[in-house]
């Protein structure tokens, strides 16, 4: 069931995969922006990421925590996103997708309006492996490669301010909008 801006989420603590620390879900003294991805190493995924480590530093001033989920094992994740500076974490059975009625679906991969934000992605992932900052996603992908995206922005009180569920595999918030919605946030609260 897809939740709705205004649904109340169930405070929950999470496992970090880089160093094993605990995330808060909500965050009593942040907004989270919750993400949800798809695999280890989607290429898709990794280039929007990078935006976002690209942006932390304006992110976290905006007073808004990062939380990723993919739904990979912690092992395989880990090594796809060691040096990202927010809280990455492993959801393989898919508990936190179906809490938050994230999908799969053959149009993640099918929309043409995706097809584009792919090429750019794969080709974009072949530099960075050839220049040995990359690695290859695992040629299967237990849960599959379907996924669709999600996004929310959740209040202190677990409250949904904001959501999002892409119809493809790039339809995701940039970080444009997602510090437009935390700045409406803000001016309510003023």
């Amino acid at each position: 069931m897809k939740l709705s801006a205004g649904s109340v989420v169930p405070a929950r603590v999470l496992t970090a995969v880089a160093d094993g620390a605990p995330v808060a879900v909500p965050d009593s003294d942040s907004l989270v922006h919750l993400q949800f991805r798809r695999f280890a190493g989607c290429p898709v995924c990794h280039l929007h990421l990078r935006s976002v480590v690209r942006r932390h530093a304006e992110i976290e001033a905006a007073g808004i925590r990062e939380v990723v989920v993919f739904h990979s094992a912690a092992e395989e994740l880990r090594e796809h996103v060691a040096d990202f500076p927010f809280a990455v974490v492993a959801d393989p059975d898919k508990r936190l997708y179906a809490d938050f009625g994230v999908e799969s679906s053959y149009r993640s991969l099918l929309s043409p309006r995706a097809w584009w934000p792919i090429l750019r992605a794969v080709g974009s992932g072949a530099v960075e492996v050839v220049r040995g900052r990359g690695k290859l996603p695992s040629r299967t992908q237990e849960n599959g490669r379907l996924g669709l995206p999600a996004d929310f922005l959740i209040g202190p009180d677990g409250t949904v301010l904001a959501r999002s569920y892409g119809e493809h595999v790039d339809d995701q918030w940039p970080v444009e909008k997602l510090l437009t919605l935390a700045e409406e946030v803000h001016r309510v609260r003023a």
